[in-house]
């Protein structure tokens, strides 16, 4: 079973973006798997990495596009995405060193970021891309 299942209320109408928030659902359901099938200990540091790797690729396309959309709201979602960043980042590291294991609340809360971020956040900026000829 899915830890999060991609529908169409997630989209914001810009495919690539589209596409890139399903890649982050698809790790995040990956890590989930492991998770339920035991094997957490073995994967979850190179699929943690993964996450935050993608994540940040991710960020810096979506930046990008607003900034070339002229997006008014660009710097407040900067802010967002980097305290994501840290926060990943700074969880890999804790597990890195032994301090946490993976857990259903560390996926909980990815989960429900990364689907509030995109239905309260990334929806705004949407029809304003949409609407600057970016797709």
């Amino acid at each position: 079973m899915a830890l999060v299942t991609w529908d169409n209320k997630y989209a914001v109408g810009v495919k690539s973006l589209d596409g890139q928030h399903q890649v982050l659902f698809d790790i995040l359901n990956e890590l989930h798997g492991a998770m339920m099938k035991g094997q957490a200990q073995s994967v979850a540091g190179s699929l943690l990495r993964k996450l935050a790797d993608y994540a940040r690729t991710h960020f810096a396309a979506e930046e990008s596009m607003m900034s070339a959309a002229r997006y008014p709201g660009l710097a407040g979602h900067r802010i967002k995405h980097q305290d994501l960043t840290k926060q990943v980042q700074d969880y890999v590291a804790r597990y890195e060193r032994g301090e946490v294991s993976l857990s259903l609340q560390l996926l909980s809360f990815l989960r429900d970021w990364l689907t509030h971020h995109i239905l309260e956040t990334d929806r705004e900026y949407g029809p304003w891309l949409s609407r600057n000829a970016v797709r």
